[in-house]
């Protein structure tokens, strides 16, 4: 959600990409919820950190705690954590909680998005 949420809302003052630890595929939850607030992820896809060993950053974002102690290092990155909470896997509460919470959390990493990098409101 991240990735496209940065992409929609300040896509052109970066180059975005998104992975993750342990990639497994963009969950329908995140899917609906994005399309809520007219942006499409639906041909995203989860990647894994490796894609991206070797290559520059200016700045890697982490949003979990998993991904704060897993992520390697990427030269000359100014890397920035931020926990938000794991969504539940579909196996836990119904469909209804589990659009709430990542209503939530969209919600959050939007408002927390903002602010980046600087901690002061992105124009």
């Amino acid at each position: 959600m991240a990735e496209g949420l940065l992409r929609h809302d300040r896509g052109g003052e970066f180059d975005v990409e998104s992975a993750g630890s342990k990639p497994s595929v963009v969950r329908p939850e995140a899917i609906q919820v994005m399309r809520e607030i007219g942006i499409d992820i639906s041909g995203h896809r989860s990647k894994h950190l490796d894609e991206f060993v070797g290559q520059n950053f200016d700045y890697v974002l982490t949003l979990c705690q998993g991904a704060n102690e897993s992520c390697p290092i990427f030269p000359a990155t100014k890397r920035i954590h931020r926990s938000f909470e794991d969504p539940p896997p579909l196996s836990v509460g119904s469909e209804g909680e589990r659009l709430a919470i990542f209503r939530l959390v969209r919600d959050q990493i939007r408002e927390y998005l903002k602010f980046f990098p600087n901690g002061q409101r992105a124009s």
